[in-house]
Formats: C-alpha cells, sequence, structure tokens
C-alpha cells in the first residue's frame, strides 16, 4: 500500500514539473532517433534487403568466403588480445598495488594509462611498420632482416595488445586496492607463500574482474577498424570487410547484414559484461580496504618485476615517439638524416591541414558540451528521479558503448540516405556536419553517463529536497544544485568527449564528405597509400592537440573544480 502511495505521489510531482517531462521526452526521442532506429533498419534491411522479406541476404554473404574466414579472424583476434591484454594488465596493476616501486616506475604507468586516451587509435600499427616494416629502423637497418612482414595476424594482435592492455590495468588497479590486505596476511601467517596466497586469496576474489576486463578488451578488439585496416594487410576482419562491402563491392544490403552479425557478436559479450560480471564484481569486492596494505620490498621480487614492467612501459613510449620522429625524417626507409619539417609544411600548403585541423576541431568542440551536459542529465534521471521510462534511457545511452563504430557508420548511412524509413523525413541530415556531431555525441554518451552515476551516487538527496522546498523547480535545483556539485564530472565528461570525438575514425569514415575534412580519415588515408611522413604529421599535430586538453582540463578542475576543504574531508 505504501509504495503503491509512494510511486503515485512520484508520478503526481513528475506530471506537476512541465520541464521535467518535456526533458525526459525530448530525451527519449533522441536516443530512439539516433541509436536505436539506426539498429533497428540494419535488421530491417537485412531481412528485406533482397526486395522479399527472408533470410536470403544472409544466406548470400555466408557464401562469400572473405566473410566466413572473416568472422573466424575476428574471433580468434579478440580471444587472443583479450587474454593478453588482461594478463599484461593484471601484471601492471599487481605491481603498482602489491610492490613497493620507485617515482620512475610509478611515472612510467602513470604515462602508458594516459597514452591510449589522448592519441589516435591508429597511432601504435603506424610505430609499428616504421619500427618493424621491410623498411623497418629495427628490422631492416638494426638486424639486417629483409624478408620480414609486420602486416597481418600478429601485427594486428600486437597492436591491439599494446593498445588495450592500459585500459585492463587501470580496471584491475581499482580491484585490487579494494582488497581486504588483512584476508592475505591471514593466510601469509598460517605459512602461505606469497604465490599460493595470491593463487587461493587474491585470484578468486579477482577471478569475476578478470573475466569482465576480458571481455571489456574483446569487444574493444573486434570492433576496432583503424588497426586492422592499416595493418591488417590481406588479413580480414569484420570491421574492415564491412567497410569494404559497403565501398568497394557497393552492397549496402550486405554491408547491413555483416552489420547486424557483429552487433550480435558485440551486443552478446556486452550482456555478459554488463549484466552478469559487473555484477559478480561488485558482490565480491565491497567497500574499502580496512587498513593499508604492507607492500612487497622482497629484491627477488621487486626487483624482477618492476624492470619487467618498466622495460614493457618504455616500449609502448617508444612506439608513441616513434611517431614524431617519423614526422621528421625527409624519406622513411631511405633516408633518415636531415631532419625536416617539409611533411608538417606540405599538410598546411598542399593538403588541406587547415582546414582538417578547422573541421574536426569546431565539429568536435560542437559535440563536446552537448554531450557532457546530456551525460549529466541521464544521470540525474537515472540516480534521483523514479518514472516509467528510466530504465529504457539507462539501457539505450549505454547501448553504443557495445555498437561497433563501423556498424553504427552503416546504420546511418541506411536510415537517413533516404530519410527515416526512406519516408525523406530527415534526409537533410545526411552527408551534413550535423550528422557528424550526432555520432560524436553518441559514442561519448556512454563515458560520461557513468561518470555521472558513479558522482550522483554520493551526493545526499536531502540537499536537493530542501531547494525543492524553498520552491525552486527542477531546472533551477539541477542548473544551482546539482551540476555545481559534479561539476568535476562534467569537466572530465566535456574534455573525454572532444578528445574521442577528435580521434574517432571508424564511424565517422562511412559518413564524411568531401565537405569535411577530419584529421584521422586524412591519417588513414595517407597511411594507407604508404605516404607515412604526411601520416605522422598529421597524427603529431593531433597528439599535441588532445594532449594539450587533458592538460588544459586539469588546470581547469584544479582551479575550478571541487574545493579543496571538500576533498580533505
Amino acid at each position: 500500500m505504501a509504495n503503491s502511495q509512494g510511486k503515485a505521489l512520484d508520478r503526481k510531482k513528475l506530471l506537476g514539473d512541465p520541464i521535467m517531462v518535456m526533458t525526459i521526452v525530448v530525451l527519449i526521442t533522441f536516443l530512439t532517433l539516433f541509436i536505436l532506429y539506426p539498429l533497428a533498419i540494419l535488421l530491417v534491411d537485412s531481412f528485406v534487403g533482397d526486395g522479399s522479406f527472408g533470410i536470403s541476404v544472409f544466406q548470400r554473404i555466408f557464401k562469400i568466403a572473405t566473410f566466413k574466414k572473416a568472422i573466424g579472424n575476428t574471433l580468434k583476434i579478440g580471444m587472443v588480445v583479450g587474454f593478453l591484454s588482461t594478463m599484461i594488465g593484471l601484471l601492471f596493476a599487481y605491481v603498482e598495488v602489491y610492490v613497493k616501486m620507485g617515482k620512475f616506475a610509478g611515472g612510467l604507468f602513470k604515462t602508458i594509462s594516459l597514452l591510449p586516451v589522448v592519441s589516435p587509435p591508429f597511432v601504435l600499427s603506424l610505430s609499428m611498420i616504421m619500427l618493424f616494416g621491410k623498411a623497418g629502423i629495427i628490422t631492416r637497418f638494426l638486424l639486417k632482416i629483409y624478408d620480414n612482414s609486420v602486416y597481418g595476424y600478429w601485427g594486428i594482435v600486437i597492436v591491439q595488445t599494446l593498445t588495450f592492455f592500459p585500459v585492463c590495468y587501470m580496471m584491475l588497479k581499482g580491484l585490487l586496492k579494494n582488497i581486504d590486505p588483512s584476508l592475505e596476511e591471514a593466510a601469509r601467517d598460517m605459512g602461505a607463500s606469497r604465490m599460493k596466497v595470491f593463487m587461493s586469496v587474491t585470484l578468486p576474489l579477482l577471478l569475476p574482474g578478470l573475466g569482465n576486463a576480458f571481455l571489456v578488451t574483446f569487444i574493444e578488439s573486434i570492433a576496432d577498424f583503424a588497426n586492422p585496416m592499416i595493418i591488417g594487410g590481406s588479413y580480414d576482419t569484420l570491421a574492415t570487410t564491412i567497410y569494404l562491402q559497403i565501398t568497394g563491392a557497393y552492397d549496402k544490403a550486405g554491408a547491413a547484414a555483416m552489420a547486424v552479425v557483429l552487433l550480435c557478436i558485440t551486443m552478446a559479450m556486452f550482456a555478459v559484461q554488463k549484466y552478469y560480471l559487473e555484477a559478480k564484481t561488485s558482490a565480491t569486492l565491497t567497500g574499502k580496504a580496512s587498513r593499508a596494505r604492507m607492500l612487497i620490498e622482497d629484491k627477488s621480487v621487486r626487483l624482477p618485476l618492476t624492470i619487467l614492467c618498466s622495460m614493457v612501459a618504455m616500449f609502448v613510449i617508444l612506439m608513441y615517439i616513434c611517431v614524431p620522429i617519423g614526422a621528421c625524417f625527409p624519406t622513411w626507409g631511405f633516408k633518415f638524416f636531415p631532419l625536416t619539417g617539409k611533411w608538417f609544411k606540405l599538410i598546411f600548403t598542399r593538403y588541406k591541414g587547415f582546414k582538417a585541423f578547422k573541421d574536426s576541431f569546431i565539429l568536435s568542440l560542437i559535440a563536446a558540451p552537448i554531450t557532457a551536459l546530456l551525460s549529466m542529465i541521464i544521470s540525474y534521471l537515472v540516480v534521483k528521479r523514479k518514472f516509467r521510462g528510466k530504465g529504457f534511457i539507462e539501457l539505450v545511452s549505454m547501448l553504443a558503448m557495445a555498437v561497433p563504430g563501423t556498424v553504427l557508420g552503416v546504420g546511418y548511412i541506411r536510415g537517413y540516405a533516404g530519410g527515416i524509413f526512406h519516408t525523406g523525413f530527415l534526409q537533410g541530415l545526411y552527408g551534413t556536419g550535423t550528422i557528424l556531431v550526432i555520432v560524436f555525441i553518441v559514442r561519448s554518451l556512454p563515458t560520461g553517463t557513468r561518470s555521472g552515476i558513479s558522482a550522483l551516487r554520493q551526493i545526499d538527496k536531502s540537499i536537493e529536497e530542501s531547494a525543492y522546498d524553498m520552491g525552486a523547480n527542477s531546472f533551477k535545483v539541477f542548473t544551482t544544485v546539482t551540476l555545481p556539485l559534479i561539476k568535476d564530472s562534467f569537466l572530465s565528461g566535456f574534455v573525454t568527449s572532444f578528445v574521442r570525438s577528435i580521434t574517432a575514425i571508424s564511424a565517422v569514415i562511412l559518413l564524411v564528405t568531401p565537405k569535411f575534412l577530419l584529421i584521422t580519415v586524412q591519417i588513414n588515408e595517407f597511411a594507407e597509400k604508404g605516404s607515412y611522413g604526411l601520416a605522422c604529421a598529421f597524427a603529431t599535430l593531433l597528439i599535441i592537440v588532445t594532449f594539450g586538453s587533458v592538460l588544459l582540463m586539469n588546470f581547469i578542475t584544479a582551479r575550478l573544480g571541487t574545493s579543496k576543504k571538500i576533498k580533505e574531508d
């Protein structure tokens, strides 16, 4: 009875707030139009693409040998990259949390955790080719190896592992910190060795988190487009096969069916990761450690682990440094000196570099504040409000996390090239900068929403209720009470969205038109042609822009973010 009365009261309060009702309606419309609809149209096209309803399109694409091979290749790479990334991430996380390190090693770890965030997704592929390709510095000029090929399966695996293991490292580091050290020390007091403690106490507590890290990396790997496109060679993956099906074979219905196959795989993995492993991890590791952990100082353990991790970290940093160095070589593979700045000059004088940076910067800068604000509004509705449709908003806003960029790009082509359901409605969006901004927003929305939900759950509801009691409406409460309390998350979401947008390629490469030039598309184009000097020059400037954005965000957060007093409390 009390429960039904509470629901009736919540409904009455909601209906009495027209601003809140309008916000919910606009949000549901946006999420339906730009996330659910493109995915739904892919399903429709897959079943009616050949003129009649049925599975003829699927039967046709499964007769294509390259597509069947691409499925096996994609799953194989995903499994291997997921396993290797999780193991390396676990090693780094364990060393940081359990082993006493010096400042140098700690600084290296922080650097590698930041690099994948501020760099384009294909930087390591460029570095791999320049270091280990047929004209590579290490293979050809140092080791005198001339018949090697870095392209293909192993090239993709190595590059993706080095790209994604920092994600696992960051995830597992937080989980290891939440393990109560008293559990492990009790086992040590009973005579168990460090290995026995790890295998019988630490690892069982960490297993759900390891599974979670594996699936996140697996999803990232099979959805990756840029790295297989540049370093894959003739080794086909689903993401590149879909791209070539729509740009080379001009088979839009076939590309839609292929996209549905890839979507089904990622959605299945996402469902397991989101609704099973995340819950298991939360149930296993609850609260904070009761006291500080006694760090391992034994040199026989500390030195080998620290040296191993430092060597891997320095190699990753070397790979990233290779790109700006490569931008200064006159001709890669034949002439390294004297160093030159001609590639930087050429991208602005001959290859419309100013337009590429202007278009990318403006579109990303438009998308970033909209994404940050939408993320905070969705987080507020999910955490602070009770209404029918809340579950729909949360699920759909997080859904884009499981949708590969290539799949989303095909969905937008099929969904908006002829208007909504081919009626002509919203057809004007197709080929414009607006649809690129919308894609940027949709791709970054899950990250900002997760950050906002975490921040809002730490705010006591009585703070907002007191503002309501004084007569403020929902808009006034959100802008004057809630948003100032979560401004750190808002600023973080703003910069994260900007960086993700300006470095995006998989979703936009199918949607960009000659009217707009994007930096990532230019880098991909020059890398495919073998013009590594130009590709490196574009990538170097892009890294400077993104890294500068992160530094600026940290500076602004330090000045305008949560006050020092609140942090200390």
